[in-house]
């Protein structure tokens, strides 16, 4: 029997599938290979922002908050007319060319792919405004809230009004927080500046873990304890928010998968893991909970939902389960790479 640990199945982990729908509200960031500076100079960002601007012109991109430091940048954006995807490869490939023609340099500019979150907007979206603008002064780069109000290269300067920028939308936000213009600025003024005393706001920054957890070993032992909350480093929410969204997620796989190919049946995956684990294949669908019963269930869990499209409703109903239980099975670790089995 070949042991299935969390260290073993992330270890060999493809690359995790984007998640994208139209009005999808994202926390996008990029950042320079090796650190390089991304915008050396105020003509790169200027350049910069009119691609930003053209985006949102042209209705692909709803953007509320965005900000530009020397190795990096934050976007938070709602997908429009066209996939999240498409609107960052125009922006960064097109820039990318120009930065290199002006500063006469080839190769790469930016680290690997861009970082994309899904942003569970009730609880997180004022909460990422203030963390992006926020972001240069906790860099040391500006001194403190009111110098930000005077630069031009994060979003806030728009929504206190003193940078005009029609292509960015601030009413969405001031909304939040009155209901005129000059009481909204005023208290959302009042609102950035509380934030930093509250220092580095890595929950909602970095990895877009659920709940301020700490990362996936918090979120592994919040699970040992019994606390079934679902996460996915992909989304940035509450633990219904998440499994809503994978399920969404799931549904439009099956949709595709319809169209392109049969697909298998859930027996047959349970004969293969069976015999890679070990485990009989009615040792699965019974209701014992040893560890390595609950490993291989898993494991067909994951493969069957991610792999090959399955409902987890139907996943459930084979292996004897809930459809809540089987989609935290599926969704809980990374997708092990074991193309043998499925």
């Amino acid at each position: 029997m070949t042991a299935i640990t969390p260290r073993t199945i992330r270890l060999a982990m493809p690359r995790q599938a984007r998640l994208d729908a139209p009005d999808t509200l994202h926390h996008v960031m990029v950042r320079g290979i090796d650190r390089t500076p991304i915008f050396r100079d105020d003509p790169d960002r200027t350049d910069f922002l009119g691609r930003l601007a053209a985006l949102a012109d042209q209705g692909t991109l709803t953007i509320y908050a965005w900000a530009l430091l020397p190795t990096h940048g934050h976007l938070l954006v709602r997908t429009g007319s066209q996939p999240l995807s498409r609107s960052m490869r125009c922006l960064l490939t097109g820039y990318a060319g120009a930065f290199n023609r002006r500063h006469k340099r080839v190769g790469h500019l930016f680290q690997n792919r861009y970082t994309s979150i899904v942003v569970e907007e009730a609880a997180y979206l004022l909460e990422l405004v203030r963390y992006l603008y926020l972001n240069p002064v906790r860099a040391k780069l500006l001194p403190d809230p009111r110098a930000l109000e005077r630069s031009p290269w994060t979003g806030h300067s728009a929504l206190v009004g003193k940078v005009p920028r029609p292509w960015q939308d601030t009413a969405t936000i001031l909304a939040q927080f009155g209901p005129t213009p000059a009481r909204a600025a005023r208290a959302y003024r009042a609102f950035v500046a509380a934030g930093l005393p509250g220092g580095h706001r890595p929950e909602v920054g970095g990895g877009g873990l659920l709940r301020s957890a700490g990362g996936w070993a918090a979120v592994q032992a919040l699970r040992r304890q019994g606390d079934p909350t679902a996460a996915d480093p992909r989304i940035l929410g509450g633990g219904d928010f998440v499994e809503r969204l994978l399920a969404e997620a799931e549904a439009r796989t099956r949709a595709t998968l319809r169209v392109s190919r049969p697909t298998p049946t859930l027996a047959g995956l349970a004969q293969r893991v069976a015999a890679h684990t070990g485990i009989a294949v009615a040792e699965l669908r019974a209701a014992r909970r040893t560890r390595a019963v609950r490993q291989a269930r898993r494991l067909v869990c994951q493969l069957a939902v991610r792999r090959l499209g399955h409902s987890g409703a139907a996943v459930a109903r084979f292996l004897g389960v809930t459809t809540s239980a089987v989609n935290r099975a599926a969704w809980t670790e990374p997708l092990p790479d074991l193309a043998e089995l499925a």
